[in-house]
């Protein structure tokens, strides 16, 4: 039995993207901190991350697939908060930005990491991103939230009820997951197939299947038609024309007239 298992640990080569949400700054802020915080406990150089501010959470896909096609990305940690208002606003953009990040992923074989925050409540997303201590003291979590209107609640209340409830921070949980899957797709084995290798094996298995052993010598490169192809420079395989069945009626009445004029000649 063969077990992979990703550890948390600095990328070989390359660098680690970070795309940050402006919207509910206040939280994503701390979400960022955390994840810098995590990423360089775990021994990652500081040069080895790059961070994008965007306008809000629908905007993190975009420059998260402007990453992704760099090959020198090695993850990318997509950071933001939505948070519940009167209308189903959230639920669209949470939708929208979750399958973006799920296609990348699968599309491109580099890990993007979903660090949004999805919450009901101002309360759940402070305890997500840290709570009360995330940032040292209280006056420094207070600071940064003098200027951000929390509506129906004051900020004292929001704190108060998130101190008892901190799960941690997301944004250093989504760093840790980056690093876990960059170790981890270092270890499996690349399931990479080359088309044209793909083209022959299925060739090669059809015609043992139909003539026995099949033989290298016996394959005609004819087949192979390099102009047919019009997406590259591959070849297209074409293969040999059926013989055509002869008419056995038609070629008896041939066959009688030919012998016919010879007697009369």
């Amino acid at each position: 039995m063969i077990i992979y298992e990703g550890k948390v640990c600095p990328p070989p080569g390359g660098y680690i993207a970070i795309v940050v949400a402006k919207f509910n700054r206040t939280i994503t802020r701390r979400l960022l901190d955390g994840a810098i915080a995590k990423l360089l406990a775990c021994g990652t150089r500081e040069r080895d991350i790059r961070v994008a501010w965007v306008p809000g959470a629908f905007e993190l896909p975009i420059v998260a697939d402007r990453f992704v096609q760099d090959g020198d990305c090695r993850a990318v940690i997509c950071l933001g908060a939505v948070i519940k208002g009167e209308t189903s606003h959230d639920e669209h953009i949470n939708r929208a930005i979750s399958t973006e990040f799920a296609r990348m992923g699968v599309e491109s074989g580099v890990p993007v990491i979903f660090g949004v925050l999805t919450c009901n409540t101002v309360e759940q997303a402070i305890a997500r991103s840290g709570g009360d201590g995330n940032d040292g003291t209280r006056s420094n979590v207070d600071a940064r939230f003098r200027d951000k209107v929390v509506p129906d609640k004051t900020l004292n209340t929001a704190l108060d009820t998130a101190r008892g409830t901190v799960l941690g921070n997301k944004g250093a949980e989504a760093a840790e997951a980056a690093l876990e899957m960059i170790d981890l797709l270092e270890d499996l084995p690349d399931n990479e197939t080359d088309p044209f290798e793909m083209l022959s094996g299925m060739v090669r298995s059809r015609m043992e299947g139909r003539d026995g052993d099949f033989d290298d010598n016996n394959f005609d490169d004819n087949n192979f038609d390099d102009g047919a192809c019009t997406g590259g420079d591959q070849g297209v395989f074409r293969p040999p024309a059926k013989p055509r069945k002869k008419n056995v009626k038609k070629t008896a009445k041939k066959l009688n007239v030919k012998k016919s004029a010879k007697k009369k000649s």
